[in-house]
């Protein structure tokens, strides 16, 4: 191509992308048409991958559809503006998947760092569930409590208790009701 021929098709361009601005999808086709394949060429030189450079270059002729009347001619060719912005946008792809990257591996050398946030919670609430059941015990009567703990926590049988303690087994059923009930009010556990 002469420079004669290379100066008229940059003016059709030119003229082209004018009229995209006024929303000729014709003249879209023309511009799309003329520079597409230097586009991916330039976005699949950038980002070495086929997939992300088609993508990419649809978003650069999303953008020349919305931006068309932003070109000046005094700063340069329509093809160079509209390969300036394709090249831009690839390499903001690359920063954009690195610095995604990056922050993956921050977060994985963090989490690594850390205890497992499970486990740090569940002994949390187990501790203050262990305080909150021996301030609601401390608030039973000693009957009621010594029938509890060694029902509950030592595992012996109404029987057991009742010998235990030296006390008829009504009894302990009685103060075991009693005491688990005023537990249960306590706790805020509903019956």
């Amino acid at each position: 191509m002469n420079d004669m021929t290379r100066a008229r098709a940059d003016e059709d361009l030119a003229a082209a992308l004018g009229r995209v601005a006024g929303g000729d999808e014709a003249a879209f086709v023309s511009v799309y048409e003329a520079v597409s394949p230097a586009v991916l060429g330039v976005t699949s030189a950038v980002l070495r991958d086929r997939a992300q450079a088609e993508e990419v270059t649809q978003e650069v002729f999303v953008e020349v559809w919305r931006t068309a009347g932003r070109y000046r001619r005094e700063r340069g060719g329509v093809r160079t503006w509209v390969l300036t912005m394709a090249h831009r946008r690839a390499v903001d792809r690359v920063r954009s998947a690195q610095a995604s990257a990056d922050r993956e591996r921050r977060a994985a050398r963090l989490e690594a760092a850390l205890p497992e946030f499970d486990e740090v919670t569940e002994a949390a609430l187990e501790h203050e569930e262990r305080a909150r059941v021996r301030r609601c015990l401390a608030g039973l009567t000693d009957l009621q409590r010594q029938s509890v703990v060694l029902a509950y926590y030592r595992g012996r049988t109404c029987r057991e208790v009742s010998e235990s303690l030296s006390v008829p087994l009504g009894t302990v059923k009685t103060r075991l009701r009693d005491g688990l009930l005023r537990l249960r009010d306590c706790l805020g556990v509903s019956g």
